[in-house]
């Protein structure tokens, strides 16, 4: 257990030189932030991804095994990464988690395991999606306490926010009223990794943290037709609509705005947090509010890189649902010192090409195999 100072919490070194170099030429600030990130994770670790088959967790592999090695997102000299699928074990059960912990023995981990669903089935299985990732969560982070893991970073979700908020949202708006009626379940269970790791933190001096991405797209994503976000749902009638000839429809105006992130993007993100973050706040991952996207806008780019020439048009009988609901990731570039994010269209592109490459064997849902 490592110490607490005087107000309970842990001081961190990280924090400590981010002090430092307010005061320092930003040429120093790099220096020093890269010195700091390099010599942390210089010794051999290990770094257990939950959820790592999925579409985070195959992004966050892309990004290791492709990034040159000891660079600021690459894979750092001996160290080993574990992309653990839900067949390794249940996470629900407190003594499956464990035996996770006890076969790899992580001195890290990337928490991406849940429950997670489209609007209906969450709206459905209320108490399912809340009490199956209350577990989830607990067993996971208690597994961490047990076995001294110095760090767990937990993924969040905008969801989490309450449903009437002032925007842009921030990370100090999580707890400030109740979130949407049609997720509660699975936001609350979200909200409550929040309040673990401050307690975790304020008790036992932990080193668990939290990240909350905007809409993420991306290879290896879900795209079911009946339980899948706006993107990969698009992609995949779009592509059908391609194949047989028929119209391609899109429910709604079209005009709601939203912030997408791809998902390699979001990977060299949770890259950064593992290496550079060590504040038990939890972070928004984002672009920026001035990089919303229309949802005309994505159907537009989805015409073009499916290369659809049928006839194109928008259900304007079908629910526009939020019009915006915009981030800040003030916070995340403040800390970053900067960060490019991957163009949309040439996101998207990559996206389509990878669907399209692997159709057969990505997740498409019963109407996708027919």
């Amino acid at each position: 257990m490592q110490p607490l100072n005087p107000k309970g919490r842990q001081q961190s070194h990280l924090y400590l030189i981010y002090e430092v170099c307010i005061a320092f030429p930003s040429s120093l600030v790099v220096v020093l932030k890269s010195h700091y990130y390099r010599s942390k994770m210089s010794s051999p670790n290990v770094v257990l991804v939950t959820g790592g088959t999925g579409l985070v967790g195959q992004a966050i592999k892309h990004v290791i095994e492709t990034e040159s090695e000891g660079s600021r997102f690459g894979k750092q000299p001996g160290e080993k990464w574990i992309f653990a699928s839900s067949k390794e074990g249940d996470l629900r059960d407190p003594a499956q988690t464990r035996a996770l912990y006890e076969k790899y023995q992580p001195t890290h981990v990337i928490h991406l395991a849940a429950l997670v669903g489209g609007l209906f089935k969450n709206m459905k299985y209320k108490m399912t999606f809340l009490r199956d990732n209350l577990l989830i969560n607990d067993n996971v982070l208690e597994a961490a306490h047990e076995k001294n893991t110095q760090k767990v970073i937990s993924c969040l979700s905008t969801c989490v926010f309450p449903d009437k908020v002032e925007y842009p949202l921030d990370e100090t708006k999580i707890h400030t009223g109740p979130p949407h009626q049609s997720n509660f379940g699975y936001a609350h269970a979200k909200r409550l990794v929040d309040v673990q790791n401050h307690a975790y933190k304020e008790q036992y001096g932990h080193n668990f943290t939290s990240a909350i991405p905007t809409n993420v797209f991306g290879p290896h994503d879900n795209f079911d037709l009946e339980d899948s976000h706006v993107i990969p749902g698009l992609i995949h009638k779009c592509y059908l609509a391609k194949k047989n000839g028929t119209p391609f429809i899109v429910a709604g105006t079209g005009k709601p705005l939203r912030q997408f992130i791809f998902s390699y993007d979001l990977a060299k993100l949770f890259i950064w947090m593992l290496r550079e973050y060590d504040d038990v706040e939890p972070v928004i991952l984002s672009v920026g509010e001035d990089e919303e996207v229309s949802i005309k806008e994505v159907a537009d780019a989805i015409v073009k890189a499916v290369d659809f020439k049928g006839d194109y048009t928008f259900d304007t009988t079908r629910a526009d649902g939020q019009f915006r609901k915009p981030a800040s990731n003030k916070k995340l570039l403040t800390l970053m010192g900067g960060f490019e994010f991957t163009p949309f269209p040439e996101a998207l592109d990559l996206t389509v090409k990878w669907f399209v490459e692997n159709y057969d064997k990505a997740r498409t849902g019963a109407a996708g195999k027919a």
